[in-house]
């Protein structure tokens, strides 16, 4: 009973930690761009505001399934957070977090408006893009721990690092693109001046857009655990590591233009997934 009271307080904390994570990493990364470009930024506490500012808007949609659907991306990305937070399979927790990306492009295909087609049909571009990536850093896990448990990674006595730079720079590359980072932010965008076409939330707003930025906060605390993950045997130093990885897609944020998405598509499928291909084949060679 009491290891059943200890795993539920467990999943709580996680739920309730992680959000608050992902609005201090998105705090971070918008003060490192406003560096860059010569501005103070915004608060630390401006995810926050603008979350209770969408929450206390009137609720208006389209569409019911918009609803459902934006409500099932948050939970499906939850879930792949407490999995992972959990330890359990890899690939489930790919599945998961790919589920819930599904259902933001079913959300914006609900709706009739061709901004919000569009910015669904580039995102499917996106996990085209991303997912062999996926796929094969976890074939990567697999046999660097003999297991597809995300717990046996952290009973490893090296760092992922070491072995697999090549897959790290290939993952660097996916997450990027999963947060819409420039050069490849072709669904949506962060930048204010792209919020009046703003792709596949187009047609959200108040607190059902909310509930995505929600779901977004769960995402970059997700990602950041994973590059924490490359240099297990050390927190401070996953700490650096991911934070370094954050840095550089904030370099690359303000320092690179959007591109099509099937160039995106190409760039994904010859340098990132060759590199992670190389360094999977070197790992089993090994």
């Amino acid at each position: 009973m009491m290891e059943i009271l200890k795993n539920i307080g467990y999943a709580v904390l996680v739920l309730v930690a992680t959000p608050i994570a992902g609005m201090l990493l998105t705090s971070f990364d918008r003060k490192l761009s406003a560096r860059m470009q010569g501005r103070i930024g915004p608060s630390w506490l401006q995810p926050y505001y603008d979350l209770a500012k969408l929450f206390s808007k009137k609720p208006m949609a389209l569409h019911r399934p918009q609803l459902i659907y934006a409500t099932l991306h948050l939970v499906f990305m939850m879930v792949a957070v407490l999995m992972l937070a959990m330890g359990c399979d890899l690939l489930m927790v790919l599945f998961v977090q790919a589920f819930s990306m599904i259902c933001l492009v079913l959300g914006g295909m609900s709706v009739r408006s061709p901004y919000s087609w569009i910015g669904s049909q580039r995102k499917i571009m996106q996990m085209l893009g991303v997912e062999p990536v996926f796929l094969v850093m976890i074939l990567a896990f697999y046999l660097q721990s003999n297991s597809f448990l995300g717990s046996k990674i952290w009973t490893m006595g090296s760092p992922l690092l070491l072995t697999m730079p090549l897959m790290f720079l290939a993952f660097l590359c996916a997450i990027a693109i999963e947060l819409e980072k420039s050069p490849f932010d072709l669904a949506s965008s962060h930048h204010a001046h792209q919020e009046i076409v703003k792709g596949v939330t187009l047609e959200y707003s108040g607190p059902f857009l909310g509930i995505i930025e929600i779901a977004h906060f769960y995402e970059i605390a997700f990602f950041f655990a994973l590059m924490m993950a490359f240099w297990h045997t050390n927190l401070l130093i996953g700490l650096a590591v991911a934070l370094a990885g954050l840095i550089f897609m904030s370099v690359l944020d303000n320092s690179f233009a959007r591109l099509t998405p099937n160039w995106m598509l190409r760039f994904m499928w010859t340098a990132p997934l060759s590199m992670a291909l190389a360094n999977l084949i070197w790992i089993w060679v090994k």
